[in-house]
């Protein structure tokens, strides 16, 4: 299946049906009177967040969703059926934003959220409704009121509680496969990645978490080098950033600081989210050689790294286990006479 993050489409709702202008004409009543219907009301456009989807391909080849026409008024006092509804079913996580991109509309974070988008036209009235002790036989009636129609854009965040960042060739599409199991796409040249996998790690019977890993980010993705940060927004809802550095490679600290500038360009409160830095490949390294890069990555980011290796599985749990502590904290409800700053679960 083919992941898509982002489309726009159309949607109008049904116009009202028109009212009915009618008399009652039935033998040995003289003076039957009017008998016209109201139309019925027009369908909507609703939008519901359903479990089971993680891309929005469906809308790719489907962009115009039109709610059905309320019916007509009929004599007899009959009224129009209602039009049906057109109900627009998505992944968990996605937002739905007006035509200029930047007003949102709804953002459906929950599987089961159902949100009106535009309500459909009411039906007009029939003669009957005009009826009065003037007025005994009105001989008009309402049109139905037009639907509502506009275009908006979709836009997928997924729903991850961890989320894993880096370069190109980090290893973090090896890490997925190693704690869940999701199967990306492994190689060994860089941007194997090119669109989100998910993967849900299971610790324990209670300790289960969801790892969303994204292409990989270089120097100068936030001005659109390589895939640029279009995927990031999937990291947004995450509790934890997993930071994997490849410790094979020269610079260590510097593929740190280059990740954490690309964060803080693309801003959305990513780079003030909680980040576990891990030091990965160190099955390829010496005892020196580890000690090594670790001295930099913690002169540089003021915290001690993480030491795995997605392949020999070295260290990976302890890490497992500080990202489900972090979760956890995020999840965790405030007892009463705490603050977020002194409550710590």
């Amino acid at each position: 299946m083919k992941f898509l993050d982002q489309c726009k489409i159309f949607i109008r709702s049904g116009d009202g049906g028109a009212g009915a202008v009618s008399f009652r004409r039935e033998k040995f009543i003289e003076y039957g009177g009017p008998d016209g219907g109201d139309g019925g009301r027009g369908g909507d456009v609703w939008i519901e967040a359903v479990e089971g989807l993680n891309t929005l391909i469906d809308y790719r080849y489907h962009q115009h969703f039109k709610a059905g026409t309320g019916g007509h008024g009929m004599g007899r006092n009959r009224t129009g059926a209602g039009g049906a509804d057109a109900v627009l079913r998505v992944p968990v996580g996605t937002q739905v934003f007006d035509e200029d991109q930047e007003t949102l509309i709804t953002d459906l974070d929950v599987a089961g959220a159902h949100v009106l988008l535009a309500a459909g036209g009411n039906g007009g009235f029939g003669n009957t409704h005009f009826k009065g002790p003037i007025n005994q036989a009105p001989r008009r009636a309402n049109p139905g009121l037009p639907g509502v129609e506009s275009w908006i854009w979709l836009r997928l965040k997924l729903i991850a509680d961890v989320g894993l960042v880096g370069l190109p060739n980090a290893g973090k599409s090896t890490f997925l496969a190693a704690v869940s199991a999701a199967t990306p796409k492994i190689a060994d040249y860089p941007f194997t990645t090119l669109t989100p996998n998910l993967g849900v790690v299971d610790l324990s019977a209670n300790e289960r978490f969801v790892v969303a890993d994204v292409p990989g980010l270089i120097e100068g993705a936030s001005e659109g080098a390589g895939l640029g940060t279009r995927f990031l927004g999937h990291l947004e809802r995450t509790a934890v950033l997993i930071h994997l550095i490849d410790a094979t490679q020269d610079d260590p600290a510097g593929a740190w600081t280059t990740i954490r500038g690309e964060l803080a360009a693309y801003g959305e409160g990513l780079e003030d989210k909680a980040e576990l830095i891990a030091l990965n490949k160190i099955d390829a390294l010496d005892k020196d050689a580890r000690a090594k890069a670790a001295k930099a990555v913690r002169k540089a980011a003021g915290v001690k790294p993480f030491m795995i290796s997605g392949v020999s599985g070295e260290g990976v749990r302890d890490l497992l286990r500080a990202a489900h502590a972090k979760v956890r904290e995020r999840d965790a409800p405030i007892p009463e006479g705490e603050t977020a700053e002194t409550w710590r679960p």
